[in-house]
C-alpha cells in the first residue's frame, strides 16, 4: 500500500531533522560535504517550482476568465462572483497582515537563517520604498510580455491573461473552440506537471530542511511555533467570525450555522486532500444538494472559486513573507507591506487547487520584495498541517460565496431546511 504524500512529508521531515542536525555543515560522504547534497536536493525541488509558475497561471486565469464567459459572460453574476472573490481575499490577507505584526512570530534574539543571500536580504528589503508600489502597478501592463515571463514579473503576465482571457469570451465559432481547448489542454498539462513535481516533495523538504537545520540547529524551531499558531489564529478568525458575518449580513441567513454542517463532507475531503481542486466535485454536491443552492449558481461559482478564490492561501502568503522578513531582522514599512499585500492578492488568484501549491506564490512574493525564495525551506515544517487548514478555508469561502450570490439573486431554499 503507497504511503499518503502528506505521510511521506512528514517521514522526510523527521529523517531531515535527524540528518541535519548530525552531520552539521561539517560533515562528509566520499570526500563531498552533506551541506552540499542537502542544498543541491533543494534547489532542485525550488528550480521545479518556479520552472511552472509562469504557465501555470497564465492558462489557469485565462481559463477561469473564459469559463465565466461560457456560463453567461462578464453578466450580473459574473461581476458579482469575482467581487465577492476579491473582497474576501483582501480580507484574510489583513487579518493575517494584523495579526502577523502584532504577534511578531520571526522576532527573536536568535541569529537570522544561514543562506546564500543572506548578507544582501536587509539591503534589498529596505531599498523598497513607496514608489516601488508605485512601480508594481506600471509593471500591471508590462512592454514585453514575453519579457515579462523571463523575468517572472506575475503582476504584467496576471493583468494581460485576464485581458486575453475576457477577450477569449468574445470570440465565436470554430476560432473560439480552437483557443478554449488549447489553453484547457495547457491547463491540464501544467496541472499533470504540477502533480509530478509534488510527487517529488518529500525530497525536496528533505534537502531544504536537512540545510536549514544543518546551517542552524534548532534555533529557529522556537519561532515555527509561534508562526504556526498565528496562521492557525488567523485562519480561525476568517473561517469562524468573518465567514458566518458575511452569511448573516450579506447572506441573509438566521443560522449561518447551518452552513457548517452542509458542508461538513467538503470540508473533511478539503483538509485531508489540501486539494481544492480534487474537492470540487464534493464541493459542488454539498452546496447544490445539502444546501439548497440552484445548480445555476453551484456550476458557475464554485468552477471559478476553485482557480481565482484563495482565501487561505493569500492570508498564508502574506503572514509567511512578513514572518521571513522578521527572521531575517528586516523592518518593513508601510509601503514593502502594502506591496506583499497586492502581491499576495494576485498571485492567490493563479494558484492551482493542489497540495503546496501555494510555495510557487509565496516564492513570488519573497522574491518581490528582496528576500531570498531559500527561506522557504523554513516554512516545509509546519506547512503541511497549515495547507490542509487553508485548504478548508479556501474551499469553504467559495461555498459561502454561493451561497451569498444565491440570496441576492433571489433564491428562496438556501438553507432555509436541512438536506442533511
Amino acid at each position: 500500500m503507497k504511503l499518503a504524500l502528506h505521510w511521506q512529508i512528514l517521514i522526510a521531515l523527521v529523517i531531515a531533522t535527524a540528518m541535519g542536525a548530525y552531520t552539521g555543515v561539517e560533515g562528509t560522504i566520499w570526500g563531498v560535504h552533506w551541506l552540499a547534497i542537502y542544498t543541491f536536493i533543494g534547489t532542485l525541488f525550488l528550480n521545479a517550482l518556479k520552472m511552472i509558475v509562469v504557465p501555470l497561471v497564465v492558462s489557469a486565469i485565462i481559463t477561469g476568465i473564459a469559463n465565466v464567459g461560457s456560463q453567461g459572460g462578464f453578466g450580473r453574476l459574473g461581476m458579482k462572483t469575482i467581487g465577492y472573490y476579491l473582497a474576501t481575499s483582501l480580507i484574510a490577507i489583513l487579518i493575517g497582515l494584523v495579526l502577523v505584526n502584532i504577534i511578531q512570530p520571526g522576532v527573536s534574539n536568535n541569529p537570522p537563517p544561514v543562506i546564500e543571500a543572506n548578507e544582501t536580504v536587509t539591503m534589498a528589503v529596505e531599498g523598497k520604498s513607496a514608489g516601488d508600489v508605485v512601480e508594481v502597478f506600471l509593471r500591471m501592463i508590462p512592454t514585453n510580455v514575453v519579457n515579462a515571463a523571463a523575468q517572472g514579473q506575475m503582476l504584467g503576465l496576471i493583468f494581460f491573461s485576464l485581458l486575453f482571457g475576457f477577450f477569449m469570451t468574445r470570440l465565436k465559432g470554430d476560432v473560439a473552440t480552437t483557443m478554449n481547448n488549447f489553453w484547457l489542454g495547457v491547463f491540464e498539462v501544467m496541472m499533470l506537471m504540477t502533480d509530478l513535481i509534488m510527487k517529488f516533495a518529500p525530497l525536496g523538504v528533505f534537502g531544504l530542511v536537512a540545510a536549514s537545520v544543518a546551517k542552524t540547529g534548532f534555533e529557529q524551531f522556537g519561532n515555527l511555533a509561534l508562526f504556526f499558531m498565528t496562521v492557525v489564529l488567523a485562519l480561525g478568525v476568517h473561517f469562524l467570525v468573518v465567514m458566518p458575518l458575511i452569511l448573516k449580513f450579506v447572506g441573509g441567513i438566521k443560522n449561518p450555522w447551518l452552513h457548517y454542517q452542509a458542508m461538513a463532507p467538503a470540508l473533511l475531503t478539503a483538509f485531508s486532500t489540501s486539494s481544492s481542486s480534487s474537492t470540487l466535485p464534493i464541493s459542488m454536491n454539498s452546496v447544490e444538494h445539502r444546501a439548497g443552492v440552484s445548480n445555476r449558481v453551484t456550476s458557475f461559482v464554485l468552477p471559478l472559486g476553485a482557480t481565482i478564490n484563495m482565501d487561505g492561501t493569500a492570508l498564508y502568503e502574506c503572514v509567511a513573507a512578513i514572518f521571513i522578513a522578521q527572521l531575517f531582522g528586516v523592518e518593513l514599512d508601510f509601503a514593502t507591506q502594502l506591496l506583499i499585500v497586492v502581491v499576495a492578492l494576485t498571485t492567490s488568484i493563479g494558484v492551482a487547487g493542489i497540495p503546496s501549491a501555494s510555495l510557487v506564490a509565496i516564492s513570488i512574493i519573497l522574491v518581490a520584495v528582496g528576500l531570498p525564495a531559500e527561506a522557504i525551506g523554513l516554512l516545509l515544517v509546519v506547512d503541511r498541517i497549515l495547507d490542509m487548514m487553508r485548504t478548508a478555508v479556501n474551499i469553504f469561502s467559495d461555498s459561502v460565496g454561493a451561497v451569498v450570490i444565491a440570496k441576492t439573486e433571489g433564491e428562496k431554499h438556501v438553507l432555509v431546511t436541512k438536506n442533511f
